[in-house]
């Protein structure tokens, strides 16, 4: 069984934050630490640690992910202009909460998406 972590308590709402969006499936919420205008994350309101945790059964959830990005990209008003959605996977990817979790990020130009 995977470890809580501090986007259960989001999730069940024991951490104080602003939803953005909530449903069945996933959560959305501004990143307390912005690496953009815009930085949203999204998460499955079932912990799912890395994406080699993902199985065939997380699908449904994992597409909602997608078109809950779409949707908050169009309520911030950056779906004209682009953004980029992030899902790191483990520690040379970046992930730092093992929570599967999607960032929105926009609102600006972003740049390269590797940096040397």
């Amino acid at each position: 069984m995977a470890e809580e972590t501090i986007f259960s308590k989001i999730i069940r709402k024991e951490i104080p934050t602003t939803l953005l969006y909530q449903d069945e499936l996933v959560t959305a919420f501004r990143d307390i630490n912005p690496r953009a205008k815009t930085h949203i994350l999204i998460i499955p309101n079932k912990l799912i640690p890395t994406v080699n945790d993902v199985e065939a059964d997380d699908e449904l959830t994992m597409g909602r992910m997608f078109t809950v990005a779409k949707k908050l990209a169009k309520e911030e008003g950056i779906d004209e202009n682009g953004y980029r959605l992030i899902v790191n996977c483990k520690a040379h990817g970046g992930q730092e909460v093992y929570h599967i979790h999607m960032h929105l990020v926009g609102g600006a130009p972003l740049g390269p998406m590797l940096m040397n």
